[in-house]
């Protein structure tokens, strides 16, 4: 049997939470044999995240599959499950987070129709939710202001997205083999999902949009990678990050539709402005100096874009000069995060 549906689990000490968003995937797909769950143990020593996945493999055979590798960081993880996927479609499941049962049935409603078809749709987009643990609350990223709902589109027939329309890798399931033409997913390294949610759009033809709350983003794990404090002092791995998805286009030049060029232009504004946000709050004198150098190298790769985000009403709110524009752009950062509540 084809398998519709392929969805990778990266696990690396996920030994309390990881049973949840298994069996999300399991139950949510009524243990149809056309969708396949990738459990990756990413070098996991601190607790028995190993076993729990060959249980869940010995358990359901011809649904789950497992792959043991050495530690690379979630994007070796993605990548090796894109590698081991057999479904036309692919998604990445955080080991943390887990899946609305309704909302899936729903997605493999549609994406089963896509599987006879001589061009299957490039993308499926659906909603995501954060999951706020602190005060039990729930914040629904949704997109129906920008994209007609269960209707075959593409980037020059949505009505344009707003600041906090970004789609980020939880909204995206993509046809694989989208994916398999190039993902420059870097080992070691936190916050690839951005570059998973960027890199591949200009692939991408035509896409739909169900108006359901699929993945569930668990907030609150003080370990967490969107944890502020975490993300503070991994700000290296976030310019790292924006170095390659800079890299990754000239989208002035290589992206054909205005609608999209924008969109991604707005991706890398918020890109730039998370960064220098981190690098002002961090306490390593180098993480400014680095900061610089980035702006530095993105006037140089493409001067076009560097005008526009370093003038955008984002790229000036993050860069005040001085002390009193340094407690400002992160004044404005502590509105964004209480309005968004995104981590």
């Amino acid at each position: 049997m084809k398998k519709t549906l392929s969805i990778a689990i990266p696990c690396y000490n996920s030994a309390d939470y990881m049973d949840k968003a298994i069996s999300s995937v399991l139950e949510g797909s009524n243990y149809a044999t056309d969708v396949e769950t990738i459990i990756i143990d990413d070098g996991s020593t601190k607790d028995n995240t190993a076993e729990i996945a060959d249980g869940w493999a010995q358990k359901y055979p011809e649904l789950v599959k497992v792959h043991h590798q050495e530690n690379g960081g979630h994007g070796a993880g993605v990548l090796k499950g894109l590698e081991l996927a057999e479904g036309l479609y692919y998604r990445v499941l955080d080991s943390d987070d887990w899946l609305d049962k309704d909302a899936l049935e729903k997605l493999l409603a549609y994406l089963r129709t896509q599987v006879e078809s001589p061009d299957p749709i490039n993308l499926v987009i659906t909603n995501y939710v954060y999951e706020h643990q602190s005060d039990n609350t729930q914040s629904v990223m949704r997109y129906t202001s920008a994209i007609p709902v269960e209707k075959v589109t593409d980037w020059d027939h949505i009505s344009g997205f707003r600041i906090d329309d970004t789609l980020l890798m939880h909204a995206l399931t993509y046809r694989a083999d989208i994916l398999r033409e190039g993902l420059p997913i870097p080992k070691h390294t936190f916050y690839v999902d951005n570059i998973y949610a960027y890199v591949p759009l200009p692939r991408v033809k035509n896409f739909y949009y169900i108006d359901a709350d699929l993945y569930r983003y668990f907030i609150g794990r003080d370990d967490q990678s969107v944890n502020e404090s975490v993300m503070v002092k991994r700000i290296d791995h976030q310019l790292r990050v924006t170095r390659i998805m800079t890299d990754a286009y000239h989208i002035y030049d290589e992206v054909d539709s205005k609608y999209l060029i924008k969109y991604m232009e707005n991706y890398m504004s918020l890109m730039y402005a998370i960064s220098s946000i981190f690098s002002k709050m961090s306490d390593d004198p180098q993480a400014d100096v680095k900061m610089k150098e980035l702006w530095a190298y993105l006037k140089d790769y493409d001067k076009k874009m560097y005008s526009r985000i370093r003038h955008s009403l984002v790229g000036i709110g993050t860069n005040l000069p001085g002390h009193f524009g340094q407690k400002m752009s992160l004044g404005f950062y502590r509105i964004a995060q209480k309005i968004f509540k995104f981590n």
